[in-house]
């Protein structure tokens, strides 16, 4: 089990918990310490942390979405940048042919390491940071010796193709460790425990329909941290990134 699922269980585990703590405290407060008054200014006050957290879910989930979109542009990225390097290859002349067969060699072999057939614990981040199928291609360009102006031209725009390449794998090593800081997760979750103590300080007793709506409102909150966590790691873990831009792209390369 991933730790995304684990944090999602124990956020579930917190939540719950805080309300049936609450239930639990409705029976042993004394009665005046839940007099209206009370109600009001503690209701006020689980206002204000709801208030603050939804907008924390809210940011974080913007974000997260947007970190999740942003690896999907660089796949679709990457995969234009193959198949227009295949093409400068192509056009080059009948030498890049080995070149042309060792991208779509390590294409092929990063799609299946990054998207197996079947589930790995291996980080994906990892397998980028340690494939360095395009710097190889950069040392046999630099190897090339153009005979023409325009094998020298399509030369130049190769390399700067390989370089955005090389650029775009840099980029998913280096944004991978920009991860949610732990200090940041547990204090979002003890305001969720709170907040659902305070549901379950004033809620009926002994009501069935209640306690399965605030589970139920307590697995959604957990889903949304779950969301967050998983979509801040692209590659990785449940919610990934589609490959289709690059199975598409080796389909392409070597024609």
């Amino acid at each position: 089990m991933g730790s995304s699922q684990v944090i999602a269980l124990i956020t579930v585990a917190c939540v719950f918990g805080g309300a049936l703590l609450g239930l639990w405290l409705q029976r042993l407060l004394p009665k005046h310490h839940l007099s209206e008054d009370a109600k009001d200014v503690i209701k006020l006050g689980a206002g204000v942390i709801a208030t603050i957290t939804a907008l924390v879910l809210g940011l974080l989930v913007s974000s997260a979405k947007g970190t999740f979109d942003g690896a999907s542009a660089r796949i679709v990225q990457t995969g234009t940048n193959i198949i227009i390097l295949d093409g400068l290859l192509k056009r080059y002349g009948p030498e890049t042919a080995g070149i042309r067969e060792k991208v779509r060699a390590q294409a092929g072999a990063t799609i299946h390491r990054i998207w197996p057939s079947e589930r790995t614990s291996e980080s994906k981040v990892a397998i980028i940071e340690r494939q360095d199928m395009i710097e190889v291609v950069q040392g046999h360009l630099r190897e090339l010796a153009p005979a023409t102006d325009a094998q020298r031209k399509v030369l130049a725009e190769a390399e700067q193709v390989a370089g955005d390449i090389a650029r775009t794998r840099w980029m998913f090593v280096e944004e991978s460790q920009n991860e949610l800081p732990k200090p940041f997760l547990i204090v979002l979750v003890f305001w969720l425990t709170v907040l659902f103590l305070s549901f379950g300080l004033f809620a009926p007793p002994r009501n069935a329909t209640i306690l399965v709506a605030l589970f139920v409102c307590a697995c959604s909150m957990a889903a949304a941290i779950f969301l967050v966590l998983e979509m801040n790691r692209p590659l990785d873990g449940v919610i990934k990134v589609s490959s289709a831009p690059l199975r598409k792209a080796l389909d392409v390369v070597g024609r």
